[in-house]
């Protein structure tokens, strides 16, 4: 492509809110993108979606929109298939790919599926299927399979806590992933285009990198760089690359993953639209790869200007 002006993007929807329990996280990325791309010369305009979202849009004059929506109905599928209707071109992934990062369940399926290493794991879908996840072993992580940003999710030390955790979970979701406990250090990838991002290595006091952690606690560390040797790094970043591609995702992203004691990877999660809050990953990755906050949210809606295939592959509009 040709050297991008801001005029090619024409008009820009910055779809934020929701109704998911990550509402409020989303509103706090959405600002940050909006004032991110006005920082870079783009008309943009935020959009708090709601259920007459479809209409507000077809009737807006928009362009192409910037997803800034976490959780179910933003980062499921469902605003993409929505925009796909509408013929709008819009930020990461499409609805198949979106679908799958957001299902953990399926997502590890397909993961085991390829080789890819993931810790074991159970769906636990009422009361009698307790007993499959004891069987995985102690302690456990008890997590809802559609949910982000750490939103009930427990750790179980004994069997006594599986049951609660298990409620806690159900309070969110139908579906319940009992995923085995990984001691180690948790890392994450972010990836914009074809392009993994410096790994970040988290360190909490907490049990794991819980809702608190990431959003409020002022004593969660962030080392970028991580701290690997570069070699390590990546070879880590490229497994990332390849769990993110295994699921048809594209745009940007960010992927979650453990090194246990061994030094060994497990795979967790794929994020299609991470946040972007002065707490988040994917913004503190770019900028230790020399992009700030307006030029990271460039490039992501310099995806947009990229169009899907029907393969899955991608090309560009001219």
């Amino acid at each position: 492509m040709s050297e991008i002006q801001a005029s090619d993007f024409g008009r820009v929807a910055v779809l934020y809110g929701g109704w998911s329990a990550e509402r409020g996280i989303s509103l706090i990325s959405g600002q940050a993108v909006y004032e991110g791309l006005l920082g870079k010369g783009v008309e943009a305009q935020l959009i708090n979606v709601d259920q007459a979202i479809v209409q507000r849009l077809g009737e807006g004059g928009f362009d192409r929109a910037f997803i800034a929506l976490h959780g179910r109905g933003g980062e499921d599928g469902v605003i993409q298939g929505a925009l796909e209707v509408l013929g709008l071109p819009y930020t990461g992934s499409g609805v198949m790919a979106s679908a799958l990062a957001m299902d953990k369940f399926r997502c590890k399926l397909l993961w085991q599926a390829l080789g890819l290493p993931t810790p074991g794991f159970r769906l636990l879908q009422d009361a009698a299927d307790l007993a499959q996840a004891e069987a995985l072993g102690l302690p456990l992580m008890i997590k809802p399979a559609h949910e982000g940003s750490s939103i009930g999710m427990s750790k179980v030390s004994s069997q006594l806590e599986l049951e609660a955790a298990w409620h806690k979970a159900r309070q969110y979701d139908g579906q319940v992933l009992a995923e085995q406990w990984i001691s180690g250090s948790e890392y994450t990838t972010g990836i914009l285009g074809e392009r993994p991002l410096p790994l970040i290595r988290l360190e909490t006091p907490h049990d794991f990198y819980d809702y608190e952690a990431k959003y409020s606690a002022e004593d969660t560390r962030y080392l970028c760089p991580c701290g690997l040797p570069q070699e390590t790094e990546e070879q880590l970043a490229q497994l990332s690359l390849r769990a993110f591609k295994a699921l048809g995702c594209s745009g940007w992203g960010r992927v979650d993953f453990m090194l246990d004691d061994a030094g060994k990877p497990w795979l967790l999660e794929v994020n299609t639209v991470p946040g972007m809050t002065d707490h988040s990953l994917v913004p503190m990755a770019a900028k230790q790869a020399g992009l700030g906050f307006d030029a990271l949210v460039w490039g992501i809606l310099a995806g947009s200007l990229i169009q899907r295939t029907e393969d899955g592959g991608r090309r560009t509009d001219d």
